[in-house]
């Protein structure tokens, strides 16, 4: 009921005059009282259903048909391994038709070894690595050898093709995302290879092709992985068991990292727990009163937190009410927590800069005062995470008070600027590509709980004071750190409550409003090329909602 309820009054909503839309909105209470119904409701800003996916695709098929015909250039010949069995010679008979010049098929036991067969191809030509049962379009060949001129692998997206030729189930996929391919073995079928790389690993005819990307990911430092977001393969529509396949990339990583590496079998995730050195990490807490937020947050904490090596500094600024400043002075009596005083006015940067510059961790733990800990094991996760060479920003999975997504990673383009993937979901949703309930890579998070180590802090000069004194500095921050060189990561196994902007409320006075068009307006400015076009997201999902759906009609005209 509750569902239908909401549902009638967002359409009535839709009745309303711009005009008188607008001036309700800067009704603190009615917008408040809006946004809480909606959670509650359990109305995720309407995931789209698997028919509504259909209609997009179907759309997005029609809007883009000459994407799929066009011929990027000359192929002077290819070649092609097929993975798993091909009973029908279904794959290969398709192949063969698209001008393949030599192709063989690792399960076929009935001829000489994969090793015998990798060994006999030309150098000279790209090989196609594919899946026994799956098909491609026709222009493929064409899109994948022109993609892989300036790259050692290139991968594209795919769809389910069923028995009369309808095309469903597409699998938009990010560019190059390694957590994602640990966690997932997103990239397991229709890669073109440089042959050289094919044949510098030991390949048995166990091997899956997500187990090849992972060992060269690991073993060739300077890879260059190009993504082409174009559903090129078609895979048969049923269901998949993936279990061989994730155990596989489970040994690859296992065999050149420390990591420990554990399945899990509800979500079909691999989850990966990176040794640390145990180094002293700080977690800076800014605050202005909000003794009951500040209490449930530092005793969970204390509480809960199994990794001990931690400070806790609370940054004062500008406290006025009586219990939250007697409470703040016992918490500055506790061994692992230091109350700072900042009594200038509130600019999130600034406050946290200041934090900064007081705490002694190597680690730095910016985390929000309406934080509550949830998994035990949440900062040993991020810190192995943190402590990784080619790591910048980790962030957490983070839940409204209601268990629904507050922030499973942040996606550049949403509304124009950027916001939380996944929002309102469902906790135990796994998302879309499992992108909740797996650990991957995101261009951002968010600062509500996000570690850093202190060298790329100061490598960028903190978060922005001037510019991005309230909002989107932390994404402005992450940007940064990720142009050092590293991935930012979210980490799917630290879950946190995020009882978000309880101690100041919603952002919609008409000083916060003319301070947001601002700060929104740097952003667009300074990070314009990850607006229009996210690594970590994919060009054909829309960026009107945060539900990872397919782009609409009218998104597609422009």
């Amino acid at each position: 009921m509750k569902k239908i309820a909401m549902r009638s009054v967002r359409a009535a909503l839709q009745l309303i005059p711009k005009k008188l839309k607008n001036k309700l909105k800067q009704n603190e209470r009615l917008t408040s009282l809006y946004v809480r119904s909606v959670r509650k409701s359990g109305l995720f800003f309407d995931a789209p259903t698997p028919k509504q996916t259909q209609a997009l695709y179907n759309n997005w098929l029609e809007v883009n048909k000459s994407a799929f015909s066009k011929s990027v250039g000359k192929i002077d010949g290819w070649q092609a391994v097929i993975f798993g069995t091909d009973s029908q010679g279904q794959t290969e008979e398709k192949l063969k038709a698209l001008g393949v010049k030599t192709c063989f098929v690792t399960g076929d036991k009935n001829k000489s070894t994969l090793e015998e067969h990798i060994s006999r191809l030309n150098d000279q030509l790209p090989t196609l690595l594919i899946i026994g049962g799956d098909s491609l379009e026709k222009s493929a060949i064409s899109h994948l050898c022109e993609a892989l001129k300036e790259s050692d692998l290139v991968y594209c997206d795919t769809d389910e093709l069923d028995n009369n030729g309808a095309k469903s189930a597409p699998r938009f996929l990010p560019d190059w995302n390694p957590e994602l391919q640990y966690s997932t073995a997103y990239i397991n079928t229709g890669v073109m290879i440089k042959t050289a790389l094919l044949k510098s690993l030991h390949i048995t005819n166990q091997t899956t092709i997500a187990e090849i990307v992972t060992e060269l990911s690991h073993t060739i430092k300077s890879l260059s992985i190009n993504h082409l977001p174009l559903p090129l393969v078609h895979q048969p529509a049923v269901e998949k068991d993936i279990s061989n396949t994730l155990e596989r990339v489970k040994q690859v990583i296992e065999k050149h990292t420390q990591a420990k590496v554990e399945t899990d079998e509800q979500f079909s995730v691999n989850r990966l727990c990176w040794p640390n050195s145990n180094p002293l990490v700080s977690l800076i807490i800014p605050t202005k009163n909000g003794k009951a937020l500040v209490k449930a947050c530092i005793e969970s904490i204390l509480e809960k937190t199994t990794y001990q090596n931690y400070e806790i500094l609370l940054i004062d600024n500008g406290s006025d009410e009586q219990e939250s400043i007697e409470y703040f002075s016992y918490l500055d009596t506790l061994e692992k927590v230091r109350v700072i005083r900042y009594p200038a006015p509130f600019n999130y940067s600034a406050i946290n800069n200041f934090g900064v510059e007081h705490a002694k961790g190597s680690i730095l733990g910016l985390v929000n005062n309406d934080i509550e800990v949830i998994s035990p094991d949440w900062l040993n996760y991020m810190v192995g995470h943190v402590e990784r060479k080619d790591v910048g920003c980790v962030g957490a999975k983070l839940l409204y008070s209601d268990t629904r997504i507050q922030h499973a990673g942040v996606v550049l383009g949403y509304g124009g600027g950027a916001g939380h993937a996944h929002k309102n979901f469902p906790r135990f949703h796994t998302g879309y590509l499992k992108r909740i309930a797996a650990t991957n890579n995101y261009s951002a998070v968010t600062a509500a709980c996000l570690l850093v180590k202190r060298t790329h802090f100061d490598a960028v000069n903190g978060l922005n004071e001037e510019d991005l004194s309230v909002a989107f500095n932390d994404v402005d921050f992450c940007l940064k750190v990720k142009g050092l060189g590293v991935n930012n990561v979210y980490c799917a196994e630290a879950e946190l409550f995020h009882h978000e902007s309880v101690s100041r409320g919603l952002d919609i006075s008409p000083e916060k409003a003319a301070r947001f068009k601002r700060e929104l307006a740097y952003l667009q400015t300074t990070w314009s090329d990850f607006i229009e076009n996210d690594p970590a997201y994919n060009s054909n999902l829309t960026l009107k909602r945060e539900n990872f759906s397919i782009k609409s009609t009218l998104e597609l005209k422009y």
